[in-house]
């Protein structure tokens, strides 16, 4: 009687056993879909080498079980409204830039000091350096991906600049952050406007040049009313990739490390605007016409020495609000170093 009842036990544990079996076969299959924005044009090449490819990349990993849309330029909001519009959940993952929100991520800016950095894939390693250890806290309500301080800036300006004295006066536009006081202390006048009203600006005479970033130079057309190019860094701005809290809570657990790993560096990934597309992204700039002048070492001496004092009042400021934004520099020039970069905005005595 006790082997029927062991038997018959058996017997009714074979459903509940396939049942479990077949709910846990279906959550290693769950699949997942990502909204995501960024603010770069459609067909730029932030759009085309990476984003696009790195989403390709995570559907090819996850053989099928992530899928996605992309929502690129203004299509879900302007340039400086993208973090809130995936924090909110307007989108589920989306590339931002902290400095165009003054104020919000006073840390980050740390990011964008005038910096050698060639490629995207060097400076999210920087970046993810540092958010790692300090900069992640000024993030809540998201999950950060990747955090970068994006490639080296020049001056482009419609005239030719070739010192500290040809730049005064003129109006240049600015991404904000650090660049608007470096363009203030080589005595020209900063002017903060979208990138999509530059062009016009520029070929108005309403600007006189521009402050940004050799991709966004090709992305927005601006070497057709710009030709001349300084080769002095000014750094750039802080951005990133952040996923909704929610949209990451809810993706299956399989999923998050191909995420992660992917996302935790794009450019790496897919190669696109690492250290070889950047060579390549110059000489274009050059073959469409616009000419690149280095700075002789001792102007660019004058030019850094003047970012570098405005690294001092900018911690300054920040450490009279209870900020350890010196440490931060101090580590953010370390492991700069470490990946090959140069700070040039880092105080020379503070070495």
């Amino acid at each position: 009687m006790k082997m029927v009842k062991t038997v018959l036990g058996a017997l009714l544990s074979i459903p509940l056993v396939v049942a479990l079996a077949g709910t846990a076969a279906v959550a290693a299959e769950s699949t997942t879909h990502i909204k995501f924005s960024t603010w770069h044009p459609p067909a730029s090449r932030e759009v085309k080498t990476v984003w696009e490819p790195m989403l390709e990349e995570l559907k090819k990993r996850s053989n099928g079980r992530i899928t996605y849309t992309l929502y690129a330029g203004g299509a879900l909001g302007k340039g400086p409204e993208h973090y809130d519009i995936v924090k909110n959940g307007l989108s589920d993952m989306g590339y931002f830039t902290a400095t165009w929100t003054p104020g919000r991520f006073p840390l980050s800016d740390v990011l964008s000091l005038a910096t050698w950095t060639e490629g995207k894939d060097t400076s999210t390693t920087i970046g993810n350096k540092m958010a790692e250890e300090v900069l992640h806290k000024e993030f809540e309500g998201v999950k950060v991906l990747e955090l970068n301080g994006c490639i080296q800036a020049f001056l482009w300006t419609k005239k030719p600049v070739k010192s500290m004295d040809d730049v005064k006066g003129l109006k240049i536009r600015s991404p904000g952050g650090h660049q608007t006081n470096y363009i203030k202390s080589l005595g020209a006048e900063p002017v903060f406007m979208p990138l999509g009203d530059v062009y016009l600006a520029l070929e108005t005479g309403t600007i006189d040049g521009l402050v940004t970033c050799s991709p966004l130079v090709l992305a927005f057309k601006l070497h057709e009313v710009v030709k001349h190019g300084v080769v002095a860094t000014f750094g750039c701005v802080t951005e990133g990739v952040v996923m909704n809290q929610k949209s990451w809570d809810n993706t299956p657990d399989d999923l998050k490390p191909i995420i992660a790993e992917v996302v935790g560096n794009p450019f790496a990934a897919t190669h696109g605007l690492d250290r070889d597309a950047y060579k390549k992204m110059i000489q274009d700039i050059k073959d469409k016409g616009v000419e690149l002048y280095e700075l002789p070492a001792a102007e660019q001496a004058r030019w850094s020495a003047k970012f570098q004092e405005e690294t001092k009042k900018w911690v300054a400021d920040l450490e009279a609000k209870g900020l350890a934004a010196k440490d931060a520099v101090a580590m953010y020039n370390k492991i700069a170093e470490e990946s090959g970069s140069k700070c040039e905005a880092f105080p020379a005595e503070w070495h």
